[in-house]
């Protein structure tokens, strides 16, 4: 061979690669990307199960390479711009499609697609519009489609930063019952978007070989001016319906979202009102691609902390209108997220409220723990915890049920079909209560435990006169209907401390103990008192008593009853012992003495909690000469609303249920209810009355009657078979009191 000819090859072995890659680069330059469209609308389309259209242009244009280093700086970065997108939707949604894009512009770095890496370091998505639309049967519009799964892809995508302009969402969920329609606009430096689209604003590629001095999306963010605040460059309003709540939410987001920079926080601001419930939040968001953690100043208000339940999944109770105001901090993982409330403070009711509280995404059930302080609460706002807010003929707080008119106790059921949703750890204190100057409570702590639908407060300890009321409740929630255990106790409740501005009470060294064990099953106050089973037992010594008093505190069927034996003096008690075992909701008085100065009082009968009526005859037995105003029996009837006295058997009213018993020791009343009840020391005036109450009382699981042994012992001596299960106290119309019919406990 020739040394031309060698040469020639030579020459035309190096020119060939050259001449092709100058032909690619030409044709990718000249290239019209249109006709792929076709291509790839098609591949699109099968991948997601639905239609997908590039209307529009398809654009590549290319750009010098940022941000990178060695040969790789050879190597331009395409820049492709499609307009006119539209994303379909499936054939039983209502709109056409589901999302439409004015244009979508990314930049692609293309050396990391030798790593099965697609790398996009900035995306423009200009006018989205997105219709999100969920079924009854919770078919959505927003789950695609993508058929059976092969592995894990090879290829791994990674998008630097998001910059949106303008665009709007409507959003018509029939299972949840939610109509929103959202719009957003941008109030940036429009030259930071006129940058993300030409493809010159790009975050660094590598956080070590950026150049410090070059421009990035995160940089110019902070720099711009939007409406006099830099953090912000995206204004959002929403407007629309939850249920039968009305929605009214805007508020203001960042510019550049980054998606890389872990260390980038993302500014949020938002007012949303749903309803009469409202919340500000201002922050930051931190990794948002993967919902890192969240820090924001939050204020939450609302007219009952129970509406948030629909809104956050978070059990809580019935309350008065409250607003709270603290930081927000949470760390986001997926199934495995904490929510923590810090320092917040803030008003329920007339009542301050402050402490911290976490919420924690965990397995079974999530979990809200934490520590509640009020230093001022007002004892008028825990009523909606047991509705006994509501008015007669009306309805509590969040309560469907209407309070009869001629009832008493609440009827508004406890939501428990809530309690397995959620457990809580928490406790409450509340260091000084605000109530009518005739109630003696002064403070109140409680731990609150939920576990699986079983609610545990243990202690309830009230401080009351001097004393202390201390229970532990347990209601069962995954019961039902739902049961309930209940263990008070009442200690050295000092009579002048009940009474402080009566002069007759204050030289009283008298003091009031008790104690009751109760079983119950029912979904509301009513429903527990009205099946209750147990025993409670109350004794007061050292105390006065007089129909001021009793009329001094509302208590007027006592007054009455005071007036009709021993006149309008006051009345000194050496000593008072109840003992009542409940059956069915029936408290029937195995022992109510009392011992005055003047006279020894017994009290037999009944009190029905499951109608609210009464059935008591009150035996006054004179001591020595003293003159008392009546000396035959009272009979005591009627209903807990309307209680009724008398002297004349024919017009009384049989059947009853009330506090009575409790209300002829004034002293007493304030506590119920209130089993070892005895003060202590061998020279107490009670101590004769005590000799029938050494037993400590006892209470039946809920739902099983309890049954007093000796009393069942002699209702089976005297009664025949079909006593055994003894009826509910006669009605109004019958003509005496039939006490055997309460016996057989």
């Amino acid at each position: 061979m020739s040394a031309s000819r060698r040469q020639k090859i030579i020459v035309w072995s190096a020119l060939t690669p050259l001449a092709l890659m100058a032909i690619l680069v030409i044709v990718i330059l000249t290239f019209d990307w249109n006709r792929l469209k076709p291509w790839l609308n098609d591949k699109v389309s099968q991948a997601i199960g639905r239609p997908f259209a590039i209307n529009g242009d398809l654009v590549i244009t290319w750009k010098r390479a940022q941000g990178e280093t060695g040969w790789r700086t050879l190597v331009p970065w395409p820049r492709l711009s499609a307009r006119d997108i539209t994303v379909g939707n499936p054939d039983w949604a209502k709109a056409p499609n589901m999302a439409t894009v004015r244009e979508l512009i990314f930049v692609l770095r293309p050396t990391p697609l030798l790593a099965y890496e697609i790398n996009l370091p900035t995306i423009v998505v200009d006018s989205p519009a997105v219709w999100l639309e969920r079924l009854a049967d919770k078919r959505n519009n927003w789950t695609f489609d993508t058929g059976p799964s092969t592995g894990q892809s090879k290829w791994h995508l990674d998008i630097g930063e998001v910059v949106l302009q303008r665009g709007n969402m409507a959003l018509a969920d029939a299972a949840e019952k939610i109509d929103l329609q959202a719009t957003l606009d941008t109030v940036g430096d429009q030259a930071l978007y006129d940058k993300a689209r030409d493809g010159a604003l790009v975050p660094p590629t590598d956080a070590s070989a950026a150049d410090a001095s070059a421009p990035t999306a995160s940089g110019d963010a902070k720099a711009g001016k939007a409406g006099g605040d830099g953090r912000y460059g995206i204004r959002w309003k929403a407007v629309g319906h939850y249920h039968q709540a009305t929605i009214n939410a805007s508020g203001k987001a960042g510019t550049v979202l980054s998606l890389r920079d872990v260390n980038t926080p993302y500014p949020v601001q938002a007012d949303v009102r749903v309803g009469a419930t409202r919340a500000v939040i201002e922050g930051t968001l931190t990794n948002p691609a993967h919902l890192g953690a969240l820090d924001v100043h939050l204020m939450l208000s609302g007219d009952s902390m129970a509406k948030l339940y629909p809104l956050t999944g978070i059990v809580l109770p019935s309350t008065p209108p409250y607003e709270t105001r603290g930081r927000l901090v949470a760390t986001l993982k997926k199934g495995a997220s904490t929510y923590t409330y810090r320092a917040f403070t803030g008003k329920v009711g007339g009542s301050d409220l402050g402490g911290t509280l976490t919420f924690a995404q965990r397995a079974p059930r999530p979990l809200l723990s934490g520590e509640l302080v009020s230093n001022q609460l007002l004892f008028a706002d825990l009523a909606p915890l047991i509705g006994a807010d509501a008015k007669p003929g009306k309805a509590a707080s969040d309560s469907p049920v209407t309070q009869p008119a001629d009832k008493v106790l609440p009827v508004a059921p406890f939501r428990t079909e809530r309690w397995d949703a959620i457990d809580a750890d928490v406790k409450f204190t509340g260091k000084r209560i605000v109530r009518d100057e005739n109630l003696p409570i002064t403070d109140l702590s409680t731990h609150l435990k939920l576990t699986d639908g079983v609610l545990l407060l243990d202690p309830l300890n009230f401080g009351v006169a001097g004393g202390n009321l201390v229970s532990t409740i347990r209601l069962d929630g995954k019961r039902e209907p739902m049961g309930a255990m209940m263990d008070m106790n009442a200690r050295h409740l000092k009579l002048k401390q009940l009474f402080p501005k009566i002069d007759s009470m204050r030289a009283s060294i008298g003091e009031v103990n008790g104690a009751a064990r109760l079983s119950a099953t029912g979904n509301s106050v009513a429903a527990l008192m009205g099946s209750s089973n147990g025993e409670a037992r109350l004794l007061v010594e050292n105390g006065t008593v007089s129909k001021f008093i009793l009329e001094a505190i509302g208590l007027n069927l006592g007054s009455v009853v005071i007036s009709k034996l021993f006149g309008d003096k006051p009345v000194q008690i050496n000593c008072g012992v109840s003992d009542f075992a409940f059956q069915d909701g029936i408290a029937r008085a195995r022992t109510f003495v009392l011992d005055t100065r003047d006279a020894v009082i017994n009290i037999e009968g009944a009190i029905d909690f499951h109608d609210e009526r009464l059935a008591l005859t009150i035996h006054p037995d004179s001591k020595g000469m003293r003159v008392i105003s009546l000396r035959s029996p009272l009979y005591v009837g009627g209903t807990f609303k309307k209680p009724s006295v008398s002297p004349n058997i024919a017009i009384l009213a049989l059947r009853a249920g009330g506090a009575l018993a409790l209300a002829l020791t004034a002293p007493v009343v304030m506590v119920v209810p209130l089993l070892d009840v005895s003060p202590g020391g061998e020279e107490s005036q009670c101590a004769g009355l005590l000799a029938d109450l050494k037993k400590r009382p006892t209470a039946p699981p809920p739902g099983k009657t309890y049954r007093d042994p000796a009393a069942a012992k002699g209702a089976k001596q005297a009664a025949p078979p079909a006593q055994q299960n003894p009826p509910r106290p006669a009605s109004p119309t019958s003509p005496t009191i039939n006490t055997p019919q309460y016996e057989g406990g």
